[in-house]
């Protein structure tokens, strides 16, 4: 992955965090303005995504945004919101990210 992937991925990763947080604020408080950031906000981080798309292919894409998002948000629930994820669910966010290690792995000249 480029310099360049990363970068997309890395604004679309904090596009979805915030949508994210938005989005829990909306659960807790309501207010329809406030859906419709979280929504704004889904739709431009799902045009981020496209960009990273480009660059790389859906497979690749996805799994790295899928983990992104999974460890960022994780991390912003415990330290925000103040959830504690159990032992199992950080063992499984630790599996995710060797997983997509595993996928995004360089592999050395193709031909």
């Amino acid at each position: 992955m480029s310099g360049l992937s990363f970068l997309w991925l890395g604004a679309a990763t904090a596009v979805f965090v915030a949508a994210n947080a938005v989005l829990k604020t909306y659960a807790v408080k309501g207010g329809i303005p406030v859906l419709i950031g979280a929504l704004a906000l889904f739709c431009l981080g799902n045009w981020l995504m496209v960009q990273v798309m480009r660059l790389n292919g859906l497979g690749l894409a996805i799994a790295l945004s899928a983990i992104f998002q999974l460890v960022a948000i994780s991390v912003m629930a415990i330290f925000v919101f103040g959830e504690r994820p159990t032992g199992l669910q950080l063992a499984g966010m630790a599996l995710g990210c060797v997983a997509v290690a595993m996928i995004a792995w360089p592999t050395g000249a193709k031909g």
